[in-house]
């Protein structure tokens, strides 16, 4: 095998994710599996839950995950990269615990994590690393001698994650009325999460307003931007806005939410805006309900032309992108110097978590990074 696509040291990937119910039965126990130890009245989960049972109950990021993984397994096996993809949840079917007792008797011994949240934040990085403690301390509290994981760097600016965002932008672009195209914005949409885990997400260096976690989409948004200004001539004005809060109102998440961003536009004459979540791997249901119902619901009463544009889901650049991320990280552990690959003014993101990153809302122990056991 060419050293280039020599997995050693390790013998398996796990893609890990959120989960999603499948059906109208499964979505209060979703539900309360996301918000354990809030203490949340199943009622309001109920109501919480409306957005699901609009689509049968179904969220769509368990299929989404599976037509990745088949993408993943397919552009390894073309590329001869030797390593078994498994699959696990944090909240739901099929649950990390339960994917990782499998890799253990698979004879699993050193595992590569892909977490489906490609920047740094509590929620999308540290607790992905705390899920995967508590699920090796499982294991191990049932006599398994469990993998040593380490999860694979943020990819937000990798080209193979980048390039089908551009494409995505140019083809709503394209389908808005000819009239109204050279004049669009471009709404770049993440998920609003408190200001308090916006400053302090990504290494202690990196904290202070919006942390990490803005300076990555705005690096992302800008190359998104400088592409479709080269490809179509046409430079169109773009902000990062945010959406899906879900938190208390009392405390101060990031903003503009995209519905107020729509109407702020449409009052200072916007001819069209293009949405593009830039913040989701794939078109789940934050997409689904927030972007495709809700703010496309509110740009229909404001008489606003808009399109939203894709996700990068299964696309083979992605799946070459891992593949790529997997082989650069397999090199760095043989002891190996390489150039990795980033576009951006911010240069390649860390392989390990140092300490005082993304830190937790409480001290709680977590895999995979400097400060792990």
């Amino acid at each position: 095998m060419p050293d280039a696509l020599d997995a050693t040291p390790y013998d398996a990937l796990l893609l890990l994710s959120f989960g999603g119910p499948e059906g109208p039965d499964d979505v209060v126990p979703f539900l309360e599996n996301v918000t354990r130890g809030r203490g949340i009245p199943k009622e309001r989960l109920k109501e919480v839950g409306q957005h699901y049972f609009l689509f049968g109950g179904v969220s769509p990021i368990n299929e989404q995950n599976r037509e990745l993984l088949d993408a993943l397994r397919k552009d390894f096996a073309d590329h001869g990269l030797d390593l078994p993809v498994y699959w696990g949840n944090r909240n739901w079917q099929s649950y990390l615990t339960d994917t990782l007792r499998e890799m253990t008797a698979d004879g699993r011994r050193r595992v590569l994590v892909l977490a489906t949240s490609a920047y740094a934040s509590y929620s999308g990085c540290r607790q992905y690393r705390e899920n995967l403690a508590d699920a090796l301390a499982t294991l191990e509290a049932e006599g398994l001698t469990p993998p040593k994981v380490d999860k694979l760097r943020h990819y937000f600016n990798h080209p193979g994650f980048v390039e089908p965002m551009v494409d995505g932008v140019l083809r709503s672009l394209a389908d808005l009325p000819d009239e109204v195209r050279d004049g669009a914005h471009i709404a770049f949409t993440t998920h609003s999460i408190p200001l308090a885990a916006a400053d302090t997400s990504g290494p202690v260096e990196h904290h202070g307003d919006g942390g990490a976690y803005v300076a990555q989409h705005l690096d992302v948004a800008g190359l998104i931007a400088d592409a479709v200004r080269e490809r179509t001539g046409v430079d169109h004005p773009w902000q990062l806005v945010y959406q899906s809060r879900s938190g208390a109102p009392h405390i101060p998440w990031l903003e503009p939410d995209i519905c107020d961003h729509l109407e702020e536009r449409h009052a200072a004459g916007v001819p069209a805006v293009v949405m593009a979540p830039i913040g989701f791997v794939s078109d789940h249901m934050e997409v689904l309900y927030d972007l495709d119902t809700e703010a496309t619901a509110k740009a229909a009463e404001l008489g606003l032309p808009v399109r939203r544009s894709a996700t990068v889901g299964s696309d083979p650049r992605f799946a070459a992108a891992v593949r790529e991320l997997v082989v650069e990280r397999c090199a760095t552990e043989r002891g190996r110097e390489i150039t990795p690959c980033a576009l951006g003014t911010l240069g390649a993101s860390h392989d390990v978590c140092p300490v005082g990153c993304c830190p937790a809302r409480a001290p709680r122990p977590a895999a995979a990074g400097a400060d792990s056991p």
